[in-house]
């Protein structure tokens, strides 16, 4: 043990890409959210940026592996901060972890084919999904989605 290391918690920085993948049926837009933890948690879809790969390119195989969807990124959503604890050996580590949001428009794909790190895959109607997702800052994201989707607030360029 290094000296007067005894006291202090490992913070482990990480960064994560994900998105809202929406698509337009009639007047509304519905949208994918992902359930884990034996399906008591509706989040979305988002992971680890992979070594040599942009936050974007990140979030549309996020968005792919875990909703079985193809998406396109529209619009930077917002990122959030994410602070949480785990336990490695024995030791307590203490995560920092900034999620950056992109909004996508469905290209192709089934729900049916999420992969294994999600339990399952649905699409919502907007509204439907706020109230639905777990997460506080999930809730958030969605929020400043329906105002890109509805006000078209889109100033995106890549």
């Amino acid at each position: 043990m290094e000296k007067g290391s005894h006291n202090k918690i490992k913070t482990v920085f990480e960064i994560s890409a994900g998105g809202v993948l929406y698509k337009r049926e009639k007047k509304e837009y519905l949208v994918v959210l992902v359930a884990v933890k034996n399906k008591t948690v509706w989040t979305l879809p988002k992971g680890l940026v992979e070594k040599g790969e942009n936050l974007e390119d990140a979030a549309v195989r996020e968005v792919r592996e875990e909703t079985g969807c193809t998406g396109e990124p529209v619009a930077f959503i917002d990122k959030i901060h994410l602070w949480f604890y785990s336990k490695e050996n024995g030791k307590l580590i203490r995560h920092h972890k900034v999620v950056y949001y992109y909004l996508m428009k469905y290209i192709e794909g089934d729900t049916e084919n999420h992969d294994f790190e999600v339990d399952d895959a649905k699409w919502f109607p907007i509204d439907q999904a706020i109230n639905i997702a777990s997460y506080k800052k999930d809730k958030e994201i969605l929020k400043k989605a329906r105002s890109i989707l509805y006000e078209g607030s889109d100033s995106y360029s890549r």
